[in-house]
């Protein structure tokens, strides 16, 4: 039988509860007693921690005592304080060259190409909206093609609406105007949409012409575009928009998949409900599967930079240049600014399942959410939504809100999306699938509708972590190739597109 404790490093003070421990449980391999009920996934201290002693993880410090800590006590939220401490960046030691494969013998899927060359995994059209003001009427065309009036088009996933709460009311020029029209240019040329639709009112401040002009969309015979004021108001324009799309499904249907390299695949991470376990089965196993697919010439795009906050220099000490390791420091330090005085997730406080699952502070968290990443160099840091044009792992600015995030790293060109979760995220995204991964098996089987692949297998000592990512890799190129996830089975993905509303509302 499995020892009912995990240690994760030999210079570890806590040790991680593999099941739910009781009080008084004797533990004789440790030669001490529970003196808690301890939840699974939560830690116990392998031996007395000192009142402001650093509290060790993975041989990371996750914080320090907030008071004395006796050998055999639950170690969570109310004896352990999150202390800044000094971090060197040790910008590029840990940056190991990949030896990658051969091109002749990287992995395929059946993708497909666009005709500059990017490869989708989906084939969708796509009906954008300037403007919140246009919103429903994006939704009543798309709701229009229902399954009956698209069975002619077999070849088409679907028709979907991404609507917003932007567009107006906002300053601009303004950073976040910047993002918002990066982010819809982003969605509008993605290589999982043939063709896309874009409906504005008329009088916002994003106004559609400018769009297309000054995110060089205009010269994109894929993209279409409508004005409710110029078109005669709301039912006139769900009329043409319907006709729009009528006219673009032919040539849609007639895009057909093709055996690809995997080096087309742009993978987004993601991670949501994270818990004890996630840094242990799932988080270290997708990066076991994006360590295989750089080495077969794809892309990583790591994300959520306040869920690295505290971890980021075992990032900069693998990054493939000391400019590259600066501009991640120079985001962090962007988000010091930005979240200020507020009770935010930056600053140390994470969310109720996240403490539930055994999850003690931000650092915590971001020991786990960092190894989604894998271990191979850190090649380019973009900011959010911004075009991803480097292979191997890259670094995408965003918030750890899971909507938002995901939305930044589809319009930077991310094909598909790879999300784990301890408690049990119902997740799905468009026009990029996502595959959820679960951290535990009773999590898995409880909400198996939900969940893609169960990661359980390496906390019972049954797969490896290197196991577990190739598993997970292999899934991901049956994904990439059409096979529908859970998230595509239940319909999933109409209402998570959330671009980053980072200014003021006026």
């Amino acid at each position: 039988m499995p020892s009912p404790l995990i240690r994760l490093h030999p210079d570890d003070n806590v040790l991680i509860a593999r099941d739910g421990l009781g009080l008084g449980q004797s533990l004789p391999d440790l030669d001490l007693r529970v003196r808690a009920q301890v939840p699974a996934g939560h830690k116990i201290a392998a031996r007395r921690i000192a009142q402001g002693e650093t509290i060790r993880k993975y041989n990371v410090v996750i914080g320090v005592a907030g008071r004395d800590i006796e050998a055999g006590d639950h170690v969570h939220t109310h004896n352990v304080e999150l202390a800044d401490f000094q971090r060197d960046p040790g910008f590029c030691l840990d940056a190991v060259p990949v030896a990658p494969v051969a091109p002749d013998e990287q992995a395929r899927f059946l993708g497909y190409v666009r005709p500059d060359g990017r490869v989708g995994t989906r084939n969708f059209i796509g009906i954008l909206a300037s403007v919140n003001c246009s919103a429903t009427v994006i939704k009543a065309i798309a709701a229009h093609f229902d399954a009956q009036r698209l069975a002619a088009y077999p070849n088409v996933d679907g028709v979907a609406a991404f609507a917003h709460t932007s567009g107006c009311g906002m300053s601009s020029p303004s950073e976040h105007f910047d993002v918002l029209r990066r982010t819809l240019a982003g969605y509008a040329r993605h290589p999982n949409l043939a063709g896309v639709l874009i409906v504005g009112l008329g009088c916002e401040r994003n106004q559609v012409d400018a769009l297309v002009d000054t995110q060089g969309l205009a010269r994109d015979p894929r993209v279409r575009t409508l004005v409710m004021q110029d078109s005669g108001g709301t039912r006139a324009t769900i009329a043409a928009g319907i006709a729009a799309i009528e006219a673009m499904l032919p040539a849609a249907n007639d895009c057909a998949r093709s055996e690809v390299s995997a080096r087309h695949l742009k993978i987004g991470l993601e991670c949501g409900g994270s818990d004890g376990f996630s840094g242990i089965t799932a988080n270290p196993a997708l990066g076991a599967a994006m360590d295989i697919l750089v080495r077969h010439g794809g892309t990583a795009i790591l994300s959520e930079t306040p869920e690295i906050h505290g971890v980021e220099y075992l990032l900069t000490r693998r990054a493939a240049s000391r400019e590259v390791g600066e501009k991640l420091l120079a985001r962090l330090a962007w988000w010091e600014r930005y979240a200020a005085g507020q009770n935010a997730q930056f600053n140390g406080k994470v969310g109720h399942g996240n403490q539930q699952g055994g999850l003690a502070n931000i650092f915590e968290k971001s020991l786990g959410s960092a190894m989604k990443g894998g271990s191979t160099p850190l090649q380019a840091v973009y900011e959010y939504a911004e075009p991803i044009d480097q292979p191997g792992l890259v670094f995408m600015d965003s918030p750890g809100y899971d909507p938002v995030a995901v939305t930044g790293q589809i319009a930077s060109g991310a094909n598909l999306i790879c999300f784990t979760t301890g408690r049990g995220s119902m997740f799905g995204s468009k026009p990029a699938p996502t595959l959820k991964l679960a951290s535990n098996t009773p999590m898995f089987r409880r909400l198996e509708e939900d969940m893609d692949i169960d990661c359980g297998p390496v906390l019972d000592g049954e797969l490896s972590v290197a196991q577990m990512g190739q598993r997970i890799f292999e899934q991901i190129l049956l994904a990439a190739s059409g096979q529908r996830t859970k998230s595509e089975l239940l319909g999933l993905g109409d209402h998570e597109f959330v671009p980053w509303h980072l200014g003021i509302v006026s």
